[in-house]
């Protein structure tokens, strides 16, 4: 059970880091692969956000590729069969702050469910 955990946490921060790829944000099809259908995200900015509202926003262009997220103090826990919580420190380009992601297994493969972050200096 531990390795079939530990496999699931992995698997959810390979799929976090994926979707903080600027190449991946810059594709709204790739980004579609990650988010569930039912997404939802409370920003750091406070804005809410769905799956539609990201796909927007990574398909009009204004990701930019050479703003890459340092990411920090990753960890994950299995909270459910299929349910995998993820928190870590992002700082982007200077924009620093906790984030917190919960990926759910479907069955097209895992996909963030919901994303939060919280401002931080």
């Amino acid at each position: 059970m531990a390795d079939e955990s530990e496999r699931a946490v992995q698997t959810a921060i390979e799929a976090e880091m994926r979707l903080l790829d600027p190449d991946v944000r810059a594709s709204s099809a790739l980004v579609s692969e990650l988010l569930d259908p039912e997404f939802h995200e409370i920003g750091a900015s406070g804005r809410r956000w769905d799956a539609t509202s990201i796909l927007t926003v990574t398909s009009d262009g204004s990701v930019a590729p050479e703003a890459p997220v340092k990411v920090s103090d990753m960890s994950g826990a299995v909270l459910a069969p299929g349910i995998v919580h993820l928190t870590y420190f992002a700082d982007h380009n200077g924009r620093r702050a906790w984030r917190s992601s919960v990926w759910r297994l479907t069955e097209a493969g895992w996909r963030m469910y919901f994303h939060q972050g919280t401002l931080t200096s």
